[in-house]
């Protein structure tokens, strides 16, 4: 029985860190696809891999693995049983979401590995 589909990204992705009170260059909201997190402590930001951004620190090469949605909200255990399929396989995420659905990130050299793994769980694997 299929799971559920994630959607492989063709993009490479970057994650960047700044302080709290920086202000984010305008060029991030120019992205046809960006992500921004802040609390008290921090300010992160993910983009394509092409825009550079002069941040305090970075970790590049990063590939995206999007939930197909739209998910319900009453939908429990979806990031929970995806991350522990790549923990079991040692696969490092960065994990985000929005309203509509849930967004996993790999490091580009695991992705062929946590392709693997997630078929042998059962999930579809389409690509953009």
């Amino acid at each position: 029985m299929v799971r559920m589909t994630l959607a492989v990204h063709p993009q490479l992705y970057s994650i960047h860190s700044f302080p709290p009170e920086d202000k984010l260059d305008p060029r991030v909201f120019q992205q046809p696809m960006f992500f921004i997190g802040k609390t008290q402590d921090e300010l992160s930001v993910v983009v394509p891999a092409e825009l550079a951004l002069d941040s305090i620190e970075q970790e590049p090469d990063w590939r995206c693995l999007e939930v197909v949605g739209p998910l319900g909200f009453s939908m429990t255990g979806i990031l929970a049983s995806v991350s522990g399929t790549l923990a079991e396989a040692k696969i490092s995420i960065f994990a985000l979401s929005t309203f509509d659905t849930d967004y996993i990130l790999v490091k580009k050299d695991k992705l062929e590995l946590a392709i693997r793994s997630l078929k042998k769980s059962n999930y579809q694997i389409i690509h953009y």
